[in-house]
């Protein structure tokens, strides 16, 4: 389980799901491990879609400095986790094994996502916080007009394993 504590607003539990994107599950956790998430905003905020953070830069170019492969169907991967409410999945560019830290949290379901990116856990609790932070008043390039900040990622029972990289 991890649970991403934000500034102001409360705490999401998920339940990481290694049997859909084991390498995606392991590099979330080790990141987590290592603080990287601590002081990260959540800068990209699209009500009734879903919320996206995990850069470092706030800019939605940023990441840890490599990337995974992405573990979803249309890369090859079996993975049948749907972007229902709730799931927590990885971003990516166009490129399909180019997901390093920056991750969505649906706020609806979206069946379009599915086999495309790579969905690695489901809400267990914290749906009011999901539904404050996607209804945050935002600019027209979708990023809260207030900084929404995740104060940290706890790891409660998971492996402690790296993930397999790719080198940038």
């Amino acid at each position: 389980m991890i649970v991403i504590k934000v500034k102001d607003y409360g705490e999401m539990k998920f339940n990481l799901d290694y049997k859909s994107a084991p390498n995606t599950c392991k590099n979330f956790v080790s990141l987590a491990r290592k603080g990287f998430y601590n002081g990260v905003i959540f800068h990209r905020v699209i009500k009734n879609f879903m919320i996206q953070g995990g850069d470092p830069t706030g800019t939605g170019m940023g990441g840890p400095g490599y990337s995974i492969k992405g573990e979803f169907r249309s890369n090859g991967f079996k993975n049948d986790l749907k972007h229902d409410r709730g799931v927590i999945s990885m971003a990516r560019s166009f490129m399909p094994n180019s997901a390093g830290s920056q991750f969505f949290v649906m706020h609806k379901t979206a069946p379009h996502l599915d086999g495309e990116y790579a969905a690695f856990g489901t809400m267990e609790s914290g749906f009011d916080v999901l539904d404050a932070i996607a209804c945050t008043r935002t600019n027209r390039s979708d990023r809260p007009l207030k900084d929404i900040v995740i104060e940290t990622v706890e790891v409660i029972d998971e492996p402690e394993e790296e993930p397999e990289i790719i080198q940038k």
